[in-house]
């Protein structure tokens, strides 16, 4: 008589199956009973093992940091625009491009954006304005600077350190802006209030008449 074991994850001992082609000429086929707590234990660490076989296996899983709680938000005032018909037409353009692949250089939707190159674009685009190219000219273009208690859609927000400028955005309202970050990010919107953009902040213009 031939025997074959049936061997699932976790049991220790191999459990005997006979079967029509397992079993003796003439011999009634024997049934596989199994209990109901080796059954479940069977499907329990079968769980486990896919479960590791899905995560890589080998990888060690690291636990997430529990982040600091975030600075207290500040309350936005609604301030209309100098030109509200042409505000909110940047303001629908440049969140129509989010998620827009970052491309340093690049200044077209279908090359991607880097962030002046994203300011340029929409403004450009929208009404036919044509601004500096750098996030720096972009700081010491003509316009009057704007305190963030007085954003309007449409400004220009920047940011930086060491009193250099580095980085500009678009002002969207309520506190928010649209931006092309960073090599291997998209367009996107985030919150003056942001933990790198609050410390970063420099100050903002207005380009709109």
């Amino acid at each position: 008589m031939t025997n074959h074991a049936a061997h699932y994850p976790g049991s220790a001992d191999p459990t005997p199956i006979l079967g029509d082609q397992g079993g003796m000429q003439g011999a009634p086929a024997r049934r596989f009973r199994v209990s109901p707590s080796r059954l479940l234990r069977w499907l329990l660490v079968g769980a486990v093992l896919l479960a590791l076989a899905g995560c890589g296996g080998h990888k060690q899983v690291r636990k997430a940091r529990p982040h600091a709680p975030p600075p207290p938000s500040r309350t936005w005032a609604t301030v209309q625009p100098d030109n509200p018909v042409a505000a909110n037409a940047v303001l629908m353009r440049a969140l129509g491009l989010v998620g827009t692949p970052y491309r340093y250089g690049g200044n077209t939707p279908e090359g991607g954006f880097d962030c002046s190159g994203l300011v340029n674009y929409v403004y450009r685009d929208m009404l036919d304005l044509r601004l500096p190219r750098t996030s720096r000219e972009l700081a010491a273009y003509q316009g009057p600077r704007i305190p963030p208690e007085r954003l309007a859609s449409g400004d220009l927000v920047f940011f930086g350190s060491g009193g250099q400028v580095s980085h500009v955005g678009i002002y969207v309202g309520e506190g928010r802006f649209v931006h092309a970050p960073s090599t291997g990010g998209t367009v996107r919107l985030d919150y003056l209030d942001g933990y790198y953009w609050r410390d970063h902040y420099s100050g903002a213009k207005r380009v709109l008449k």
